[in-house]
């Protein structure tokens, strides 16, 4: 059931003729980067291939159970003579705040409208659920074994970046990656608790405070969360305890978007999520973020007093233009 692809034979090709290998993914990772990168890298050791992983930021807590996660290096540079880069999930080679990558071939592995094409191998599939689809597909056609290990990682990736399976491009090939998944006796539901059942006190406090001061917008269709670091001081916690937090009012029938407004480090950082056929993509690339169609991002390095105003009509736009005639 693996979808021939050109593009992917010659990623394969590139990591089988590979010795040395770095392996970096965006700033602030997430489940999808994380769960992506540390499978690739165990399929890529299995085949004798030496790999470093390698990003600017450090795992969220809630992930630090995933294994190969303790190897994770966290570095804003890299000096190494790798003879590739593999970067994943990155629209741009900018996406991993990791200098140094560029002097050497650099792999692009991504599933997000717009990629650049930087690489000098690049396979950019929006078809995918999430960029743990393609590496899963990837290691596959390495012929590498599908370890407990590996398969937990790729169920991380996909489970969190569709949303616990909400979100669109989920197909029949990401539920057979599943049940190959679970067919290496990984538990779902165990790791699942891992993911989502682990947080601390404060960070059931933040989200109680964030949404007790959700505001709606037109006509109740937009919710608009915001969060600074007062509250995060308040409540004992850090940026990474918001992962989620944005797609919580989506459970409510009448709420058709989400806009998450984060003013942390000085700078505006932007998460939107929407329902159906809700383009919120669109408005996060008319500020230079991107994304997905239900779920995007964007960063405001020096917000200005109408920011949130402009976010609200663009989405509010946006739900008007998916109404079926």
């Amino acid at each position: 059931m693996t979808r021939p692809s050109a593009e992917r034979t010659r990623v394969r090709d590139r990591l089988l003729d590979g010795t040395r290998f770095l392996v970096a993914s965006h700033a602030r990772p997430d489940g999808d980067s994380l769960g992506s990168q540390l499978a690739l890298a165990e399929a890529l050791t299995q085949l004798g291939k030496e790999v470093r992983v390698v990003n600017a930021d450090p795992p969220p807590a809630r992930y630090a159970f995933l294994p190969g996660a303790a190897a994770i290096e966290v570095a804003g540079s890299v000096e190494d003579d790798a003879d590739t880069a593999v970067v994943l999930e990155c629209g741009t080679l900018g996406r991993t705040e990791v200098s140094g990558l560029a002097g050497r071939p650099v792999v692009n592995i991504d599933h997000h409208a717009g990629n650049t094409g930087y690489g000098a191998v690049n396979w950019c599939d929006e078809s995918a659920c999430a960029c743990g689809e393609l590496v899963f597909e990837l290691i596959e056609a390495l012929g590498a074994e599908l370890t407990p290990s590996i398969a937990t990682n790729v169920y991380v990736a996909i489970l969190t970046d569709t949303g616990s399976f909400r979100h669109a491009n989920i197909t029949a090939r990401t539920f057979d990656i599943c049940r190959r998944i679970a067919g290496t006796g990984v538990d779902a539901a165990a790791v699942a608790a891992r993911v989502f059942n682990n947080g601390s006190l404060g960070r059931l406090r933040l989200t109680g405070r964030v949404i007790d001061r959700m505001r709606l917008e037109a006509d109740g269709r937009i919710a608009v969360l915001a969060v600074d670091e007062a509250m995060l001081r308040e409540t004992g916690c850090e940026a990474d305890d918001l992962e989620g937090v944005v797609n919580l009012p989506l459970a409510a029938g009448d709420v058709k978007a989400v806009i998450l407004l984060k003013a942390l480090g000085g700078g505006l950082r932007v998460s939107l999520r929407s329902k159906d056929e809700i383009d919120v993509r669109r408005v996060a690339v008319s500020f230079g973020g991107g994304g997905h169609r239900n779920a995007a991002g964007l960063t405001v390095e020096d917000p200005a007093s109408d920011v949130r105003a402009r976010l609200v009509r663009q989405v509010a736009a946006a739900i008007a233009e998916s109404r079926p005639a």
